[in-house]
């Protein structure tokens, strides 16, 4: 109870209520899937349902538990939600809150939504188990999804899959250089 009402304050806080609305779509506009946006909106190249995109990601991207701007929130399946769901982080507002751009979602179905906010209500503050912000009721949505993680854009080092090639790089030097 405390969480819902601790990410409640935090969302209403930072002033959320008037996020979420779902991109008007006119009658040339697409009828948009989840994982088609989200591959091409965050450039992470992966096919197939939303929840196969975490273990076809484990071997090509870098993963983890913590939010950046870009990366891909990987929905666990579970209930209505059988192909799982994903969705690219637009804004990291706290450790704990995010926004997510994302399409055909709820009450959106077919249709994107924008900087829609995400709180991790996990007990280990790993993003295990979210809420989503849910606009007909303008409060987090009373569901609690299971995720996955983080898909990063990076590709994963073939040595360490959860170290980015980029700060390997960064931490060892210029190829040549000790």
């Amino acid at each position: 109870m405390k969480k819902r009402i601790a990410a409640a304050v935090v969302a209403a806080c930072l002033g959320f209520g008037a996020v979420g609305a779902p991109v008007s779509a006119s009658a040339d506009s697409p009828y948009w899937q989840c994982v088609t946006f989200a591959r091409m909106f965050s450039g992470i190249n992966i096919f197939g349902d939303a929840w196969t995109w975490w273990s076809q990601a484990t071997s090509k991207f870098r993963t983890g538990n913590a939010p950046e701007t870009g990366a891909v929130l990987v929905f666990r399946p579970e209930g209505r939600m059988s192909r799982g769901h994903v969705a690219v982080i637009s804004n990291v507002l706290t450790d704990r809150v995010v926004q997510v751009t994302h399409a055909n979602w709820g009450g959106s179905r077919g249709r994107v939504e924008e900087n829609v906010t995400v709180v991790d209500v996990s007990g280990n503050n790993d993003w295990s188990q979210v809420k989503v912000w849910y606009n007909p009721i303008h409060d987090l949505g009373t569901t609690v999804y299971p995720t996955y993680g983080f898909i990063y854009k990076n590709a994963a080092d073939p040595v360490n899959p959860s170290a980015s090639v980029l700060q390997t790089a960064s931490l060892g030097g210029s190829a040549g250089q000790p």
